[in-house]
């Protein structure tokens, strides 16, 4: 406690600091009046005016709701917050967001998300649902992603399987791109920062027939020299030679009750990997340089077809949403993370190895949705989804002769393994308003998931089912015009799956997860403070791990385990407050306890913290906004993060010092939103901390090496112009 109120403290005199600057601005009576942030000069959905906060609208529950009335913990940005915060990446609106971290390592596509104490694991199922413009996103590697020309994010705490399926077992992510529309409509961004980073977006949106063919195209490409330096070949680990999108949008308005909506997109990327660095004395709080002799090398790609029909019936709005994915992620780099002058040695003792993996992923899914009218007293949503995914893992482990990527292609194939998976669901929510201040919701999801591994080289075959029903129970009362209490009971379930060998831990169990959940909402001082909490408590059987382990031959290999038991115990609290026009502040604070309490294969660890697991994060930022010339508004915004302390494995014995990152925005806009000017840092104190950590009590190899880690970015800083049509 001692630590989280010295961390904390800084804060409130940030806050009180800048609501006093606030409050002496609206007094004093000499001083010109401030112009609106922009969120406030924005005209709200819920038709509030600029003295108010802007009300955001969500669509996390299938229906068009205010965030204020929706029974459910959600940190949610809108268009206007995600441009104000600068929102770029998946790693952007994470840091934002309490009782969650998201950490990017060992390939460029490759990330760690982890919510309410529930972790992800690679090649294997994220702890939160991910669905983009209504389809999941059913693959890890699509979780990271540059998000342009967004319209809203919704991050959904708690486990939300009911209506969203398997893997929405911590919670569920919702990412909504821009619509088409009927005007024309356009955009240019460009950006500059540390590390000679260079980000172009744009887009243009319109009518090819008013009315009814409407289109929207937005684009971005991005290279960087990279931030992370390997001092032994003194070149930069997280280079991007490029990662280019195209996403291309046409809505037809077939009738007055058919809407017909196209979506297709295109990534390719080329950068780094494998920059972890021996941490030879297990101290993570002491941080090294990568030193290996092998430049790592990542490249990849996303193409994805979407085909979405809303039908309006009699019984409601029907929507079919058909959905095709192809992904690749191919990458080689060091195994031994080292170089041969290195006398000390390098992982397992040994020197010059290299690795690599060539993924390749093809996915299918079809949703089909019957929405009730959302004007009655009794409304409800019925559906039915199936996903085909096939996954082609091939494995290599090679000596490394020169240092190049291109060993890769002549090297032999240790492993090639076949994944695939069939899930099928139907599901299934109702709300029933008993009076108008009192709700009851349910839903129940069925889920069953058919997995098989086949290996290529050995002709060994696994095969197994995993099922599981997900319902969920809500109350919620009406305490004033302005408020609402809680009370839910929710299930979330996380497959289980096979490892990529058949000798060592084949089989991986699914996880299945009960939430116990009271959550208040409330609005203040005539809209301009928001304030909301909600205190659970869940319990979790056979939570999924993952770690490194090095099989014979020193062979790198990720492994998902389990945990027999665990309980998670924690709050989330939010709010957003706007004391005068111009000024707003906005913040939270995430406290998660989640401890191991059974576990047969390592009885030591009961008591201990789950992995990854980060007891607590408090978020505070504040914004200005003010006029500064006839027609131009300067605009500054201070963000901050403090996180605690961080447990990597099962057995507690690498941990991470907690921290505080520091982001600001200073820039000038024009006060019809037609252009602006920004300067922008984050991580300005250039805190040095590992994005991922593996250790050797579960790695299983010799040597002296305690424990690798990835670094995480180090500070940057730069500037962006944006101009609007």
């Amino acid at each position: 406690m001692e630590m989280i109120m010295t961390r904390i403290l800084p804060l409130t005199a940030v806050a009180a600091a800048i609501a006093l600057v606030g409050a002496s601005t609206a007094n004093a009576q000499e001083a010109p009046a401030p112009a609106p942030a922009p969120q406030a000069a924005a005209a709200s959905e819920a038709g509030e005016s600029s003295t108010k906060l802007e009300a955001v609208v969500v669509t996390s529950q299938g229906r068009r709701e205010l965030l204020q009335k929706v029974p459910v913990a959600v940190k949610a940005f809108s268009a206007t917050q995600i441009e104000n915060a600068g929102i770029k990446s998946t790693q952007d609106f994470v840091n934002l967001t309490p009782n969650m971290s998201f950490d990017n390592s060992f390939t460029y596509g490759n990330s760690f998300v982890v919510i309410r104490g529930v972790s992800q694991i690679n090649n294997a199922d994220s702890p939160v649902a991910v669905v983009v413009d209504g389809v999941p996103q059913s693959d890890q590697k699509q979780l990271k992603m540059n998000l342009v020309d967004v319209a809203r994010i919704e991050v959904l705490k708690g486990p939300q399987g009911s209506l969203y399926g398997r893997n929405a077992i911590g919670g569920a992510i919702v990412i909504d791109t821009k619509a088409p529309t009927n005007e024309l409509h356009g955009f240019a961004k460009a950006d500059y920062s540390s590390g000679n980073t260079r980000e172009v977006s744009g887009g243009v949106s319109g009518a090819l027939v008013p009315d009814k063919v409407l289109f929207r195209v937005a684009g971005q490409t991005k290279s960087s020299d990279g931030l992370i330096n390997n001092s032994f070949l003194d070149k930069k680990v997280d280079f991007i030679d490029h990662d280019n999108l195209l996403r291309a949008k046409v809505m037809v308005v077939a009738s007055e009750d058919v809407q017909l909506d196209f979506r297709a997109s295109t990534n390719t990327f080329k950068a780094g990997a494998t920059w972890d660095n021996l941490i030879r004395d297990g101290n993570l709080n002491a941080h090294y340089d990568p030193t290996s002799n092998f430049l790592g090398q990542t490249e990849g790609s996303n193409d994805e077809f979407t085909f979405k029909a809303d039908v309006e019936t009699s019984l409601g709005t029907l929507t079919a949403i058909t959905n095709r994915t192809k992904l690749r992620e191919k990458f080689a780099g060091d195994a031994d993370f080292t170089n041969p002058q290195d006398t000390l040695g390098g992982l397992a003792g040994t020197l010059s190895r290299g690795q690599g993996k060539d993924r390749r992923t093809t996915l299918t899914s079809q949703e089909l949705r019957l929405t009730s009218p959302s004007s009655k007293p009794l409304r409800w949503i019925a559906g039915l989804f199936y996903m085909d995914k096939t996954m082609d893992l091939e494995e290599k482990s090679f000596a490394d002769i020169n240092g190049q990527a291109s060993q890769y292609d002549a090297a032999a194939v240790t492993r090639h393994n076949v994944f695939k998976n069939t899930a099928s669901a139907a599901f299934g929510q109702v709300e029933y308003d008993f009076t108008p201040a009192t709700k009851l919701s349910g839903g129940l999801r069925y889920d069953r998931d058919a997995r098989v591994r086949d290996d290529t080289i050995t002709a060994a075959h696994a095969e197994k089912t995993f099922s599981a029903w997900q319902p969920k129970l809500t109350l919620t009362q009406k305490l004033d015009a302005d408020a609402i209490g809680f009370a839910t009971y929710s299930t979330g379930f996380r497959s289980g799956g096979f490892n990529t060998t058949a000798s060592d831990q084949p089989i991986f169990k699914d996880e299945n997860l009960k939430n116990f959940e009271l959550g208040y909402k409330g609005s203040f001082a005539d809209g301009r403070l928001t304030f909301n909490a909600a205190a659970f408590y869940s319990k979790s059987d056979d939570l999924q791990y993952f770690y490194i382990k090095v099989l014979p031959g020193n062979i790198l290999s990720g492994r998902i385990g389990n945990i027999d038991k665990v309980t998670i115990k924690g709050v989330d609290v939010d709010f957003r407050y706007t004391p005068v026009k111009g000024l707003e502040f906005d913040g939270g604070l995430g406290i998660t306890d989640s401890r191991i309490t059974a576990n047969a294969a390592e009885p030591a660890t009961v008591g201990n913290r789950t992995p990854k697991a980060s007891p607590w994060k408090v978020t505070f930022g504040a914004q200005y906004t003010r006029a500064v010339a006839s027609g131009i508004n300067g605009f500054a915004r201070l963000d901050i993060e403090a996180r605690s302390r961080k447990y990597w494995l099962p057995d507690n014995l690498l941990v991470s010092d907690g921290m505080t990152l520091v982001g600001l925005r200073l820039g000038i806009q024009d006060a019809k939103d037609r252009w602006a000017l920004n300067l922008y840092g984050h991580n300005l104190t250039n805190e040095r901390y590992y994005a991922d950590v593996n250790g050797k009590t579960y790695g299983g190899w010799g040597g002296p090496i305690q424990a690798i880690g990835s670094l995480a970015t180090p500070r940057v800083v730069g500037v962006e112009f944006v101009y609007k049509l």
